[in-house]
């Protein structure tokens, strides 16, 4: 199914991995949070700055962790919108979804903890307005748009640093500070601090995030018709592989073909 030859990761190996990497994810998140209101108190302007520059850095470090084993999706819209181009199955997709959402709910409490805070407050930070939810359809648009981008041209190598640039940078193009994934959503819920959520705001969130990636597939189609399941299979980071030798993975992960593979396998066509 992927780039490289060699036994598929075993299922339970990747759930681990999206768990962790969640869990990682929301701790980096809400983390960085809390640290920024305490090292800048009353700067908003700087704890953003703070929160973001950590949550683009951190993500970019999780997914080089993680991703060579599950692909380092941690987000349910990647996930789906990777089955629908064939790249993963519908099965695992619905296995990935609760494991990410665990993970996330885990890493907040976590994060709580290791500030000592109450292990799980929820939040009371109302964040859906109409401007919220457009910020969100646009922000996980651009999230799915830029994953499938590398993995189409062969630039998969790039894609660690270009999601975590991307988030950084929507931190503060959108008024929803992009939460642009279902899990964290929910998973933010769990603290009351400067990265949560209140409850009340969290279906609006996801309605959005799930139009956000439907509307991806559609410009993906438009923009990139040729795209293979093969090549899907690769987002984020090439990973389908159990048993491929180091010079087989380091090529898969340049996006270049395997000597097993036809010429021309996993290369733009159009």
């Amino acid at each position: 199914m992927g780039a490289v030859s060699g036994a598929p990761v075993k299922l339970w190996r990747r759930l681990l991995a999206e768990l962790l990497g969640s869990a990682f994810l929301a701790a980096v998140v809400i983390g960085s949070g809390i640290a920024a209101q305490r090292l800048s108190p009353g700067e908003t302007g700087l704890e953003l700055l703070e929160n973001a520059a950590a949550t683009a850095a951190g993500l970019f470090a999780i997914i080089l962790m993680f991703g060579p084993v599950s692909g380092g999706h941690f987000n349910p819209v990647v996930s789906f919108v990777d089955a629908a181009f064939g790249g993963l199955s519908w099965r695992d997709a619905a296995a990935y979804l609760p494991v990410q959402v665990a993970g996330c709910i885990g890493g907040a409490v976590i994060a709580n903890l290791m500030f000592a805070l109450p292990a799980a407050t929820i939040s009371t930070k109302h964040r859906a307005t109409p401007a919220h939810f457009l910020s969100e359809i646009i922000a996980t648009l651009g999230l799915i748009l830029v994953i499938f981008a590398l993995a189409r041209s062969g630039r998969s190598r790039a894609a660690p640093a270009a999601v975590g640039a991307y988030i950084g940078a929507a931190y503060f193009f959108t008024s929803s500070t992009s939460f642009a994934n279902p899990a964290i959503t929910i998973g933010r819920m769990f603290s009351d601090t400067f990265a949560g959520i209140a409850p009340s705001s969290v279906p609006a969130f996801i309605a959005a995030q799930i139009v956000g990636g439907a509307v991806a597939v559609v410009v993906i189609r438009a923009l990139y018709p040729s795209i293979t399941p093969a090549q899907a299979a690769d987002i984020i980071v090439p990973h389908q592989q159990d048993q491929a030798g180091p010079a087989a993975a380091r090529a898969a992960h340049d996006g270049a073909s395997p000597a097993a593979q036809p010429p021309g396998h996993g290369q733009p066509t159009d």
